[in-house]
């Protein structure tokens, strides 16, 4: 028998004394076992805090992407996970929202990289100005604590659960330890094996105990996390630990929680609403055999639709199969031991007491596929509880099964009340095409979920459904859900990041923050900011323009040109009792002028205007008032290269419009010069730095020093296949050669298209099309000198041809058509490529 590891302090460990043995919850078999004695959990801890120094220094946008680069590298490893899966009893479905769902979380957070700044802490919210004269301020950061997210996970999601964590302590900078419950560890384990081996994680980054450590808590410390899902009383026992309020340790908890769902009286059978509504009941009651945090239990229908709706779930849970999991037709596996159909058992005994089983029993059947008393099943089970106000084990027994109990309600405010007596739960639903009824469910029951689907219709066409948490919203409930938040974007990862209020004169909070803080001192630049590339525009970068003044044949040309003709700008005579005096330019116009002014008019590297984020008028501008502008850069925000883009980065640009007649008199007495600003945003290219320019005088030096006895660094050419294979391609350039087909798959052809313009190196070792692997073609000429020769002759023939035909796209093998530009690329890209091969470079 397998035994269940752990991995502690960058090693796997067996552990040591009394095992538990773990069984397929199908079969019964014994397959593997966890021993949980000899593991040192305070210096894993530590291990975790000490090595954990170099995700902390990672910018989120390297977090991110190490985030996008596990996650493509799981999803080629999933087969595997889905077989280790079923021996859960999770059919393929149910296995795809943990296993496909956790590696979501994965890429969701990833994506989260874009809204936080280039560096490894974050900067949250607006400056606040604490003085008139604002030089003196405040601004909030947010830098990853210096301890370990320890997270603490039920058995029904042993990846996602992990995962949906690890991915947001990760983002923040954090390491973290997980515990998986122990029932399905072995899923867990098999995750964490791969995610070790990948190497993309730095060192400590994530730990693994394999089962309950009972002194987990013994030794966390103030700048740790522990996070918990599981059932509230194991939760409150965790929550008063007394290691949590000595050290005022920061403790999420996900509990069991009794969510509901209501049919609203509008949604009477025949309506889209009605179905949808037992469909959704059906599924919340069968998917992951109901182990589910935020499944349905409470099923809540007007009074009189009743038996429309028992009859009408009867008829759905009809339709369920049950049995191995791994069967196609199975739609409802096993519970996840035997011990727990014993504890599904004795709840629904507990609610029987006053409420009535109307469909399924406790006899066993035919499991297809499987022996129903070997295997963990059980039938899907529907109560019925008609005195639901005075009966209240329905709202407070949960059977952590495929089990739910139906109640009725007389008005919208009773269902309400039936919703709150759960006493807070992670989700709650409504099936109404109602929105006046959505809005006053939504409202009435807020304060007692942690989220609200209102389902209906439009919104089934997309829905994920009550029972699926996503990573952009937050997961968590009051009450006896647990009181905590998981997710919820950028909400989520701020759970692992401690938020410092930093108080100081602008200039300094410019440093401090790396965001250009308003009345910061000016840094002068040398030249035109936007002659800079983005890795040498740093924020407090500024320009000065000359001055402008405004006529009145500016404004009104203006109107005519955009159409705006509001009274201020055009009927002079309707000025009275306004906050005008004269004819006024448009704001827009003002904005306009202003980029007039700043605007750099030579191509460089700022490749386009990527927007304009905010924007005030702080005054009144008149005809003959004369203006200028201060450009300075307020931050930088990187970005990966897309499509035809080269690789860029977008610079936000603070723009302030100054009255040029005020001067330095009128200031002191109160006056302030400043009219208008605004945030634009342009995109920014980066230097690119990766390859050597390839011109004909460079050509002709490294083809010099090629000599015939030069031994590539990796590959099996010679220099003369090398030369012939370049001189190949260059034929193909000119259009000499054009009678073949693109061997890139349609499907891969534009992103293999793209890469052209990104300053990545090709791959060595990378197969040319044309030629069988690990062959070289026959060599055309007598000696490596004429294979020269001919190879000049046809790069002159490409740069003649499209000198003469400018516009021309020609067919690429690898990279479909190409126009002249395009080319260039590949050339550079193609030559730094084999001149490198044989260190030419």
């Amino acid at each position: 028998m397998q035994k269940t590891q752990h991995y502690l302090q960058g090693n796997w460990h067996d552990g040591e004394g009394k095992t538990r043995t773990i069984h397929d919850s199908v079969t019964g078999e014994a397959f593997t076992s966890i021993a949980m004695g000899g593991l040192d959990i305070p210096a894993a801890l530590q291990y975790g805090r000490e090595k954990g120094n170099v995700l902390r220094k990672m910018t989120f946008q390297e977090r991110g992407l190490m985030l996008k680069k596990l996650a493509f590298y799981l999803v080629k490893k999933k087969e595997a996970f889905y077989e280790l899966s079923y021996r859960s009893g999770a059919t393929r479905v149910d296995s795809w929202i943990d296993i496909e769902g956790g590696f979501g979380n994965l890429f969701a957070n990833a994506s989260l990289r874009k809204l936080f700044p280039n560096q490894s802490y974050h900067v949250e919210g607006d400056p606040i100005d604490l003085s008139r004269g604002g030089r003196f301020m405040a601004h909030h950061i947010m830098v990853p604590r210096k301890g370990v997210a320890v997270h603490i996970n039920a058995f029904n999601f042993p990846v996602w659960g992990m995962l949906e964590k690890c991915a947001v302590n990760w983002m923040a900078g954090m390491p973290a330890v997980v515990l998986p419950a122990p029932q399905t560890s072995y899923l867990t384990e098999a995750v964490v094996r791969e995610i070790i081996a990948s190497g993309i994680l730095p060192e400590g980054a994530l730990q693994l105990i394999s089962g309950t450590a009972k002194n987990i808590l013994d030794t966390v410390n103030s700048q740790d996390v522990v996070t918990f899902t599981g059932s509230a009383h194991t939760g409150r026992i965790l929550k008063n630990h007394p290691r949590l309020t000595e050290e005022s340790v920061p403790f999420t908890m996900e509990a069991d929680s009794l969510n509901a769902s209501i049919l609203g009286e509008d949604a009477t059978p025949g309506t889209p609403e009605f179905d949808l509504f037992i469909k959704e009941v059906r599924k919340e009651m069968t998917v992951k055999a109901g182990q589910k945090c935020t499944a349905i239990r409470r099923v809540i229908v007007p009074e009189s639709l009743m038996e429309d709706v028992q009859i009408s779930l009867g008829k759905q849970l009809d339709r369920v199969t049950i049995g191995d999991p791994r069967l196609k037709e199975v739609r409802m596996g096993a519970l996840v031991s035997d011990a727990q159909r014993t504890s599904v058992k004795e709840q629904i005994e507990k609610i029987a007491k006053t409420a009535e089983i109307v469909y399924g029993n406790f006899d066993s059947f035919d499991a297809v596929g499987a022996d129903s008393e070997k295997g963990a099943f059980i039938k899907p089970i529907l109560l019925r509880e008609d005195n639901p106000f005075k009966n209240e084990a329905c709202h407070t027994t949960e059977a952590f099964g495929p089990v739910s109990t139906l109640m009725p309600y007389k008005n919208l405010d009773e269902a309400i009340e039936l919703a709150q007596m759960g006493k807070g739960s992670l989700v709650s639903s409504i099936a109404t095409n109602d929105d006046t009824i959505a809005t006053k469910y939504v409202v009435g029951a807020a304060s007692h979920h942690g989220r609200i689907l209102v389902l209906n219709r439009e919104s089934a066409k997309q829905s994920t459904g009550h029972g699926s948490p996503l990573p952009s919203l937050v997961h968590g409930g009051p009450g006896r859900a647990g009181g905590g938040e998981e997710m919820g974007g950028v909400r989520g990862i701020k759970h692992y990041l401690q938020r410092c209020a930093v108080q100081g004169s602008p200039t300094t909070l410019t440093a401090v923050t790396g965001i250009y803080q308003p009345k910061t001192d000016y840094t002068e630049a040398p030249n035109h900011p936007f002659t800079y590339h983005w890795e040498d525009i740093e924020p407090g970068m500024s320009l000065k323009t000359h001055n402008r003044t405004i006529t009145d044949t500016d404004i009104v040309n203006f109107g005519n040109i955009t159409w705006d003709h509001f009274y201020a700008h055009t009927d002079i005579t309707s000025l009275d009792g306004s906050i005008f005096e004269k004819r006024t330019a448009h704001g827009y116009f003002i904005i306009s002028m202003a980029a007039g002014l700043f605007v750099y008019p030579n191509k460089g590297p700022v490749a386009a205007n990527y927007g304009l984020e905010e924007i005030r008028f702080l005054r009144p501008i008149y005809h003959n008032d004369t203006l200028h502008v201060r450009l300075t850069c307020k931050q930088k925000i990187d970005r990966e290269q897309k499509g035809t883009e080269h690789p860029s980065g977008i610079v936000k640009w603070y723009v302030e419009v100054f009255d040029s007649n005020i001067d330095a008199q009128d200031i002191e007495n109160g006056e302030d010069p400043l009219v208008a600003i605004a945030t634009i945003l342009t995109m920014v290219e980066k230097k690119q730095e990766t390859f050597v320019e390839m011109t004909s005088e460079s050509i002709q030096k490294y083809l010099n020093n090629l000599t015939e006895d030069a031994k590539p660094q990796w590959g099996i050419m010679t220099p003369q296949h090398m030369v012939e294979h370049l001189e190949h391609t260059y034929r193909i350039a000119s259009g000499e050669l054009q009678d073949f087909e693109v061997a890139t798959p349609e499907k891969y052809l534009e992103k293999i298209y793209h890469s052209l313009y990104n300053y990545e190196k090709f791959p060595k070792n990378t197969n040319f099309p044309l030629l069988e692997k690990d062959t070289l073609d026959p060599l055309k000429y007598p000696d490596l000198a004429t294979a020269k020769e001919k190879f000049l002759e046809a790069r002159a023939a490409y740069i003649q041809y499209f000198k003469e035909n400018p516009e021309a796209e020609l067919k690429n093998i690898v990279f479909g058509n190409l126009n002249r530009y395009e080319w260039y690329l590949l050339e550079r890209k193609h030559l730094n490529h084999h001149f490198e091969q044989f260190c030419l470079l």
